[in-house]
């Protein structure tokens, strides 16, 4: 963080006038982030989170947020069973953008910890299902994207060309994913309202005596738009124990006509966020970034059992392993440098949930490693490489680094720290890239 938490709250009175600061706190994944980020306390018991944006791309993120979350109005929040955060205003800080939103209390549950069965995943799939069960009016009449079917096809074959004429796709890949747009069965769906890319740490959480956590609070609303409702099921690549009771439990509360192809979408979602990775590498001409995708795609190219991307093989055919996978990662793809886009806000170290520990353990940050960001896209590839999309493995964590995971002992191998230290950086750049 460039600035200090005080320096930020104090800026809170330029956003809210009137309001009496009292106390301030970094919030922070400890990395490079995109964001300088802090809490203030109020005088009258809130707790605010500030943002503000070190380059433009983190401005403009910031600036659709507060459009999001200016179109929520008070009748869209009453349809949904959790909270929001409220907008609370902006202002400048220095020469950058600053938001101000309220600070909604819970912990989070990493993707790789989240259990099957009631309680956390079936709270998850419910809580998706209510987003896109909201009238596509609120999306459409801010003025926010919407894509049709069809657009939304277009747009994925746009990236699978752009990533192909890099030269550095495997063309087992290329031909997977032009057979899967190709396929008119994968698209028919209709648009929901949808975050744009839901990750587990989106996800706020309290708990229930009788039914375990649940859903309280959705953060990260940038990316609200009209589109696939895939797309915010992409990320239960990395949650093997919950995809499947995540995917009922959505199923169950859907209010929408069943769509068989939506799981296969999803895969072809959470494969192509590494074409994307290489397509932004290539757009920057930062080669680093374009070894480090080339090595990814290449070892989900070699974990395929099958080439075919349908709603019928996705069931009975998939991939190796995740760890197979990171085996065959070579060494020589870690990058000298950070290419994580990691942002600092929301950091689920400040809400962490682990079963082991006690609520003051809870909602302690760690301090983070940068040098283990890098890891997170090499790590994240190898999620994808598992049996079906219902038992895709995580092989990494926080970004910030030393995060406690639940199960870990104090003979973790260097190996499996580096790669939970790593799964965030790659979460939180999906997450502000998304759009």
């Amino acid at each position: 963080m460039g600035r200090s938490p005080f320096t930020l709250a104090a800026a809170v009175t330029a956003a809210l006038p009137g309001a009496e600061v009292t106390g301030a706190r970094a919030l922070t994944a400890g990395g490079d982030g995109r964001f300088d980020s802090a809490v203030a306390s109020l005088s009258d018991g809130r707790e605010l989170a500030i943002r503000v944006a070190d380059d433009d791309e983190a401005a403009t993120e910031l600036a659709a947020e507060a459009l999001a979350l200016r179109a929520l109005t008070a009748g869209a929040r009453a349809m949904l069973p959790f909270r929001i955060p409220e907008y609370i205003g902006e202002t400048r800080v220095s020469d950058g953008r600053a938001l101000v939103t309220e600070l909604l209390p819970g912990f989070q549950i990493e993707a790789a910890h989240v259990p099957a069965g009631r309680g956390a995943a079936e709270s998850m799939g419910a809580a998706i299902a209510a987003v896109h069960a909201m009238p596509t009016s609120v999306v459409r009449g801010a003025g926010l994207p919407a894509r049709s079917a069809e657009e939304t096809r277009d747009e994925i074959g746009r990236v699978v060309d752009a990533a192909a004429s890099t030269g550095r796709v495997p063309a087992r890949l290329t031909v997977r994913w032009r057979e899967a747009v190709a396929d008119d069965d994968l698209w028919r769906f209709e648009s929901t309202v949808t975050l744009g890319g839901v990750q587990a740490t989106s996800f706020l959480f309290v708990d229930d005596a009788d039914l375990g956590p649940q859903v309280s609070g959705l953060v990260g609303w940038h990316a609200l738009s009209v589109g696939d409702p895939a797309i915010d099921l992409a990320w239960l690549s990395a949650a093997p124990e919950a995809a499947d009771d995540v995917q009922a439990a959505y199923a169950r509360a859907s209010q929408r006509t069943p769509d068989a192809a939506i799981e296969v979408r999803a895969r072809l979602l959470a494969e192509l966020e590494f074409a994307r990775w290489l397509v932004h590498g290539d757009s920057l001409r930062r080669a680093d970034i374009v070894d480090d995708a080339a090595a990814l795609l290449e070892a989900l190219a070699d974990g395929l059992h099958s080439d075919d991307l349908t709603v019928i093989s996705s069931r009975g055919e998939g991939v190796d392993s995740a760890m197979d996978a990171l085996d065959s990662v070579p060494a020589s793809a870690v990058a000298a440098i950070d290419t994580s886009m990691q942002t600092d806000a929301y950091n689920p170290n400040e809400l962490w949930r682990d079963e082991d520990l006690d609520a003051a353990e809870r909602a302690e940050a760690v301090d983070g490693d940068d040098a283990q960001n890098d890891a997170a896209h090499r790590a994240e590839a190898a999620a994808l490489d598992t049996e079906d999309l219902s038992s895709l493995r995580p092989s990494t964590s926080d970004g910030g680094g030393s995060g406690i995971s639940q199960g870990e002992d104090e003979g973790t191998s260097p190996e499996d720290e580096a790669q939970r230290a790593a799964r965030a950086a790659l979460q939180r750049w999906k997450s502000s890239d998304s759009e």
